[in-house]
């Protein structure tokens, strides 16, 4: 799998969970304290390669464990 693929997958399971959740892109950004320069959006788009503590706070803000949000085993 691709670097660009797996951004894409990553927001894409993203969005499906956070639509789930009935959460909008602010919402879920003002839960994970996701700053203003970085949207949900491109995170969902997989438009950029956020960093791993961001990971972890959308994850707490969705009381989610990674493996719901990536199946590693694609890799």
């Amino acid at each position: 799998m691709k670097d660009e693929e797996i951004l894409i997958e990553f927001g894409r399971n993203l969005k499906a969970e956070r639509v789930r959740q009935n959460l909008n892109q602010e919402e879920l950004a003002e839960k994970s304290e996701i700053p203003h320069f970085q949207s949900v959006g491109e995170i969902e788009r997989g438009e950029v390669n956020t960093s791993l503590i961001r990971i972890v706070h959308i994850l707490k803000a969705l009381n989610l464990k990674f493996e719901n949000l990536f199946d590693i085993n694609k890799i």
